[in-house]
This record gives structure tokens, C-alpha cells and sequence, in this order.
């Protein structure tokens, strides 16, 4: 076996083996050359090596986001590492965990002329949770702060960065370690029963309207018992998204859908005495300005690291995970006589009956396509839906309960959509489907730059020749200012870039063509495939509007 000549080079390398740390996404470069030589020498690691930075970076978030173990990306000097930082920030506000493995210039080579140098230290100081300066040379503190970092990332789920300097020669290899790293204690992970307090339960047992709202979760983050038992409980309305994974017939599953129509009447009476949240951010703008306008008496937070305020009004945060507080506190709840989940529930069936309506007769636009397409992925697979318009048009339908949807809400940007769903499907034995829009895909088309494909990786790609959510938005006007720079008008289509990229491509202008081409899609599994689905730009978000103003009473 071989390993690189510099010392601190191995250390990294021992310890990123022994710590357990076995996904490396390299990022091809020189300065980085005795990380890179000693990981892709040694079988344990799984390497992959991706040129573009930002979407090796993206990559490595999706593959965390599925073994949900840290992924490292280790990248050259200069701005290299600036490339990794829209993944950076999207792991922190996604509570993901990630390595950035940068190598660097030894300090008295900043800022004096020398090439490809920037100020690397404390670069992502903002959204790291952990910055690791190592110095020069193999040293008990430098070993030290590279385990802190590693049980940071892992323990607190998030990004962290390890900046590492190298002299040259970069390139020599030694059959033999020279180091020993020293070994330091983590602290160990504390998961202790909450404390609820009999106030606390005296007031959720009391009360007669009762909102759980669940933003983004990984699947089978609690038990499917005790999603029943909110289920039941008449004084309790449940409103899930896309991307929480929570199942049930009671919930509710199409928040735009039932809230849009709403009077200033419907709003008092659906305002909620308790809102229980759960999960990451949350898609619909119209829940969360329903919540800040008729904000409820008491907002309580479930989540193990952090508790955001998203509505105005938290008034508690239980500092544990979904599973363990549902055990504590479903034991010792009782079920209040209401109305109020009986009332939802006749509200959800009204708009779905209208909903079906207006979509029987709807013509080729970006909602019937979206109703088409959610309405026929497999069951068993994972959906990695883009940001931007994409996601929002998910939310306003059901989809298959055996099926795990993800998107990267953290930060919501569309720059690395589709190099995060193609990390996950190497990181996921479910095939993956991708629904992403043009400009998402064209911005991320480097994500098809990528040998670690999957043969049964599917993209469906919505091309409605622009920005289509500027459309949805306030304040759009049809101006030459809007078109050029909002809206993005273009006439870019991907056939080219997919069969650059060896993507089996199918095109579809219509209902029969759109059938037929995700016949095809479900069916071929010998190479990566790419549906292209050409919607009309002017009519979507007409039809869009009609939609909401036909589910109405």
C-alpha cells in the first residue's frame, strides 16, 4: 500500500479511515495531489472525481443526504473552494453532514503574488460549524482538530472545513506511514427523554385547535404509530408537504390548494389555539403568511439542533428529535372533542372534487403536466424535485406513499438541483427520478459531467423557456425588462447536451407525446435517460391562477 510522503497528508488520511469517513469526492487539481494519491491508493475509501467543484460539491450533498454519514470533498487551492460554497450553506440549513478538505499554500506564500492563492482560512466562517486551521506539519493539535471536526459534522449534522497546507513536492509516495496520530475521546451523543412539563401538557390536552406543520424530513423519521394517533385525535389538523414523508389519509397533504380560497372568515376559524412544527423549511408562502398574520397563542419546535421562528411567535423548542418527543408526549395526551380536524377535512374533500374538475379539463400547460407525471413515478422510488417553480407545483398534488422525495430547501437555490439527486441515487438502492426545470438545468448542466451515473437514473426536465416562477410572483408585467431579466426568455432546448453526455432523450409537446415518453422512461434502464417536456410559457400561470380561483366555494 502506499501512502503520500507528507506526513500530515497521512495523518488526514488515518484518521478519515479510522474515523469511519469513506465517501470522497475529489475535485481534480495539484495542490491537492497527496490527499487525492492517498485516498485513491487505499481500497477502503469509495473515490469519485468530478472536475466542476460546485457540482462535485452538490454531489457530495446528495450522497450525505442519503447514507446520512459525512461525504468529504477535497478540492485545490485558490478558488476552487469557493466553488463549494452554495453546497456548504445548503448542508448547514439542511443539517447535513459535509467536509470540505481544502489544500492550501503554507502562510508565508498568501498574499505576496504566488499563483492560484486566496485567504482560504475561515472562508465558510459563517455557515461552518467547525473551521479547522491546520499547521504545516503532522502535530497532536493538528490531530485533534481534525477528529473535532469530524465528530462535529457527524454529531451535529452539518458542514465543516478542514484547511490544509502543503509545500511542495506534492506528489511523492512512501510505502510506509511515518505518523501515529494521537487519539482523543468525542463527547458522546446524549439522547435523553425530554422534559415535558405538566404546563405543557395541560395546555395541548386543553386546547380545541391543534396545527402540526411538517417541513422537510428524512423518511421513517417517526414511527408510522404515532403518525395514527395524531390522526385520531379530532382537535388536531395536520398539515404536511411534499417533502416531510409523512403519510396518512386525515392529513393534510395540498396546503396551497386548501388555504388559497380562503376568506378573512375561513382564516379566524382554521387560526390555531397550538402549532406543534417539525422538520426544515417549508415551501407554501401562504402557510407562512397565514401563520404570521393569525399567529397561534402558543408555536412549539421539535428538532435536536435548532429552532427557527419562522412565524413571529415560537414560544418553545423541545431540543430532541420527532421519534423521541412523540414517545414522551403521545402517552400522556387525551383527545379534546373538536370540530376542527373534521372541519379541515371537509374542506380538503371540497377542493379536491374541484381540483379534479378543472384538471379533467385543463389544457397542456405546467400544471397538467405535473399532475401526469407525480400521478405515474414507480412506486419504491426516490423523487428529487428542483427548486423554483418545480416544487411548488409538487406540493398541490398526492403522491404514492412508498415513494421518498427530496429537494434542497435549505437555502431553495436551483444551482446544484440536479448534481444533488445524481449523489443521491449513487448513495440510494431506489431508482431515482429527477423533476427539474430549464433554467435549474441548464445553470446545473454540469452535473451531467459525471461517469457515477446510474443506468436507471431518469430527468425529467419542464422546459417552459424561462424563469416560469417570475410569472407566478407579484409585480410581473409582459415588458422587455421582464423577459430579459427576470423571466430569462431563451430558446434552449438539451438534446445536444444529453446525447453529449450519452443520455438516452425523448421529447414531448403533449398529453400523447408526454404518455408516451414516460412509458418509455419507466421501462429503459440500459443508460441514464432524459425526458424534455416543452410547455407554453404565456399560459401557465393563467392556468395556474384559474386553478385557485376554481377550487373556491
Amino acid at each position: 500500500m502506499k501512502y503520500p510522503k507528507i506526513p500530515l497528508a497521512q495523518s488526514i488520511i488515518e484518521i478519515f479511515r479510522t474515523k469511519g469517513i469513506q465517501n470522497i469526492v475529489l475535485s481534480p487539481g495539484s495542490r491537492n495531489a497527496p490527499l487525492t494519491l492517498g485516498f485513491a491508493s487505499q481500497t477502503y475509501f469509495k473515490c469519485y472525481s468530478i472536475v466542476d467543484e460546485r457540482s462535485a460539491a452538490f454531489f457530495a450533498l446528495g450522497l450525505a443526504q442519503q447514507i446520512q454519514q459525512p461525504v468529504a470533498v477535497v478540492c485545490t487551492s485558490g478558488s476552487a473552494l469557493l466553488n463549494y460554497y452554495p453546497a456548504f450553506a445548503e448542508a448547514f440549513y439542511s443539517q447535513i453532514p459535509f467536509v470540505v478538505v481544502s489544500a492550501d499554500r503554507p502562510p508565508h506564500k498568501i498574499d505576496i503574488g504566488d499563483g492560484q492563492t486566496i485567504r482560504q482560512e475561515n472562508v465558510f466562517a459563517n455557515h461552518s460549524l467547525y473551521n479547522a486551521n491546520l499547521s504545516e506539519c503532522a502535530s497532536e493539535a493538528n490531530d485533534k482538530l481534525i477528529q473535532e471536526a469530524l465528530s462535529i459534522a457527524k454529531t451535529q449534522n452539518g458542514p465543516v472545513h478542514i484547511n490544509v497546507p502543503f509545500e511542495e513536492p506534492l506528489y511523492e509516495m512512501v510505502n510506509d506511514l511515518s505518523v501515529s496520530p494521537s487519539w482523543f475521546s468525542e463527547e458522546p451523543l446524549l439522547s435523553s427523554t425530554p422534559e415535558i412539563e405538566e404546563e405543557v401538557l395541560s395546555i395541548w390536552n386543553q386546547a380545541s385547535k391543534k396545527m402540526v406543520l411538517v417541513g422537510v424530513c428524512t423518511p421513517r423519521t417517526v414511527a408510522q404509530r404515532y403518525l395514527d394517533q395524531l390522526a385520531q385525535d379530532p382537535s388536531v389538523v395536520v398539515m404536511i408537504e411534499t417533502t416531510s414523508n409523512w403519510h396518512h389519509p386525515h392529513f393534510i397533504n395540498t396546503i396551497d390548494s386548501i388555504i388559497t380560497p380562503f376568506t378573512t372568515e375561513d382564516f379566524e376559524v382554521f387560526q390555531p389555539d397550538v402549532l406543534l412544527t417539525l422538520g426544515g423549511m417549508i415551501v407554501s408562502k401562504r402557510i407562512k403568511a397565514f401563520l404570521r398574520k393569525y399567529q397561534p397563542k402558543h408555536h412549539w419546535h421539535v428538532d435536536a439542533l435548532r429552532a427557527y421562528d419562522t412565524f413571529g411567535c415560537l414560544t418553545k423548542h423541545f431540543t430532541v428529535t420527532p421519534q423521541v418527543f412523540f414517545e414522551a408526549f403521545l402517552s400522556r395526551t387525551t383527545y379534546q372533542p373538536s370540530q376542527y380536524n373534521q372541519y379541515a377535512r371537509a374542506i380538503r374533500d371540497r377542493r379536491m372534487q374541484k381540483s379534479q374538475a378543472y384538471l379533467s379539463q385543463v389544457p397542456f400547460s405546467d400544471l397538467k403536466v405535473f399532475e401526469i407525471i407525480l400521478a405515474q413515478i414507480p412506486k419504491n422510488s426516490q423523487l428529487q424535485i428542483s427548486n423554483s417553480a418545480s416544487i411548488r407545483y409538487a406540493q398541490l398534488f398526492s403522491i404514492d406513499s412508498s415513494i421518498e422525495v427530496f429537494s434542497n430547501r435549505g437555502t431553495s437555490g436551483i444551482d446544484g438541483s440536479t448534481s444533488t439527486a445524481i449523489g443521491a441515487a449513487v448513495g440510494s438502492p431506489r431508482p431515482t427520478i429527477c423533476i427539474t426545470g430549464d433554467i435549474g438545468f441548464f445553470y446545473d448542466s454540469n452535473a451531467l459531467w459525471n461517469t457515477y451515473i446510474p443506468k436507471n437514473f431518469k430527468l425529467i426536465l419542464i422546459n417552459n423557456s424561462g424563469g416560469g416562477i417570475f410569472r407566478i410572483l407579484p409585480g410581473h408585467q409582459e415588458t422587455e425588462v421582464f423577459h430579459t431579466y427576470f423571466e430569462t426568455t431563451h430558446q434552449l432546448n438539451a438534446e445536444h447536451l444529453a446525447k453529449m453526455y450519452q443520455f438516452e432523450y425523448l421529447a414531448a409537446h403533449d398529453i400523447v407525446s408526454l404518455q408516451k415518453g414516460l412509458s418509455a422512461l419507466w421501462t429503459h434502464h440500459e443508460s441514464p435517460m432524459l425526458l424534455e417536456v416543452f410547455t407554453p410559457t404565456a399560459m401557465n400561470n393563467k392556468i395556474l391562477q384559474e386553478y385557485f380561483e376554481a377550487l373556491a366555494d
